[in-house]
């Protein structure tokens, strides 16, 4: 998967699109707005794809000198849930672990660059 396209108004009431996409296939696009935005705390945001879209809260703390992330997502009903984990099969069980690995990799990284800054 390839990011395609990025926009990112990262404030209370922005607006976000990303689109991801895989080869020849057409892009995936995931959209919504900020509802709270903490710098280095706290991100809620909304995700407006379809009627059934949780509301994601993400969580930065620092615990031991390392940044403790935690991610929960609010859907609508219990209906909306398991309508999404049922089109899921293994995409998030999957999918979340890479996606994490990949930014613990590019904190990294980061990290690296800053060092030598």
């Amino acid at each position: 998967m390839s990011l395609v396209s990025c926009e990112a108004d990262v404030r209370v009431g922005g607006r976000y699109r990303f689109e991801i996409g895989h080869g020849d296939a057409t892009p995936a696009a995931f959209f919504g707005k900020y509802i709270e935005v903490i710098p280095n705390s706290r991100l809620v945001w909304t995700n407006e794809e379809s009627d059934q879209g949780a509301v994601t809260t993400v969580t930065f703390e620092e615990k031991g000198g390392k940044t403790l992330l935690v991610l929960h997502e609010l859907y609508p009903s219990k209906e909306a849930l398991d309508s999404v984990l049922a089109g899921m099969e293994g995409g998030m069980e999957g999918g979340m672990p890479e996606s994490f690995a990949e930014l613990d990799e590019l904190l990294v990284t980061l990290g690296a660059s800053a060092e030598r800054s």
